[in-house]
């Protein structure tokens, strides 16, 4: 494996200090509609949930920010989901929906790493999710084994991983700190395929080490790798800054924060990429912290993007003016 840029303990060391969170309370839970592979909606609900951090030191992460210092307690994650769930009601008619068909359970780090969800609440979890048709969870694909077809199992509806591909670019993967290959991805979507478990893929926007002009190029490309590994559908992440290796690497010129000009192009051409074979959309969280590249333009972007996610169709020319 390609050695990074910087190893993990220094990364690790040009953090702010972390925010304290209660192991026992969730980050938060939201709902929404959300597009899927044949151009259906599904009412949605989303839980943050509070853990362990991932052993894996990713030098574009931000997650560590809502993880705790050391193990997940057992009994936490059950008690996390019980108080999110009490929530979804509200959370439903102030969304206008009635009813709840998926539930996506990310815990900021690894769903099938036993130090960050204890083998022990497992069957609990699954137990709060059996109203649900489709479950999905977050999970390095390393890290994708055994336990991964047993929590399947215990599920009445459908399981689904998320796994982050990033980008399939192999020599920028090679220096993320990720500590995969993309033949590793491929054996671990594999491997979700054998086991009936269905496969989404998280692709970043704004890599480091990929120059501002090829982003699109190798986001499309990374699609179009999630469609040979069978992916129902690609989630476009744009990288945040915030974590001082990010930093690091911009004063080398090796990263630059991506804008909404260039996260509009990335959605464009990955959908072009997909060929309606899966459904791609921009992860909305944050998007209005995303650098707008001209202020004159940014509702008109995010609206754009917005669409974008909403018919799973890419407009006839991209954006204008990258501003």
């Amino acid at each position: 494996m390609p050695a990074t840029d910087a190893p993990a303990a220094a990364v690790r060391a040009l953090r702010p200090p972390r925010p304290t969170h209660d192991p026992w309370l969730p980050q938060g839970v939201t709902v929404e509609l959300e597009r899927g592979p044949g151009g259906e909606f599904t009412p949605s609900a989303t839980v943050f949930l509070t853990g362990a951090e991932c052993p894996f030191t990713c030098v574009f992460c931000d997650l560590w920010r809502y993880t705790i210092d050391g193990p997940t307690p057992a009994g936490a994650l059950p008690a996390q989901l019980r108080a999110a769930l009490e929530q979804l009601p509200g959370l439903l008619r102030e969304a206008g929906l009635d009813r709840c068909d998926q539930l996506k359970l990310y815990n900021a780090s690894n769903f099938f790493d036993r130090r960050a969800a204890p083998e022990e609440d497992l069957e609990p979890i699954a137990g709060l999710a059996a109203g649900f048709q489709r479950v999905v969870v977050e999970c390095h694909p390393r890290l994708v084994d055994e336990r991964v077809r047993r929590f399947a199992d215990r599920l009445p509806g459908r399981l689904e991983v998320a796994m982050g591909l990033e980008t399939a670019h192999p020599e920028a993967l090679s220096r993320l700190g990720k500590q995969m290959t993309l033949e590793q991805f491929d054996r671990a979507a594999e491997r979700l395929r054998a086991d009936g478990v269905d496969l989404r893929v998280f692709v970043l926007v704004g890599v480091p080490f990929v120059p501002a002009e090829e982003q699109a190029k190798w986001v499309a490309e990374s699609v179009r790798h999630a469609v040979g590994a069978g992916a129902r559908s690609v989630a476009l992440i744009p990288v945040r800054g915030g974590n001082g290796e990010l930093e690091r690497l911009r004063g080398l010129g090796l990263f630059e924060p991506p804008d909404l000009a260039l996260l509009e192009e990335c959605l464009a051409e990955g959908l072009r990429a997909a060929e309606a074979s899966l459904a791609v959309q921009v992860d909305p969280w944050d998007l209005e912290q995303v650098a707008a590249g001209c202020d004159a333009c940014r509702d008109a972007r995010v609206a754009a993007i917005r669409e974008m996610n909403r018919t799973g169709a890419p407009p006839r020319t991209v954006g204008g003016d990258r501003g």
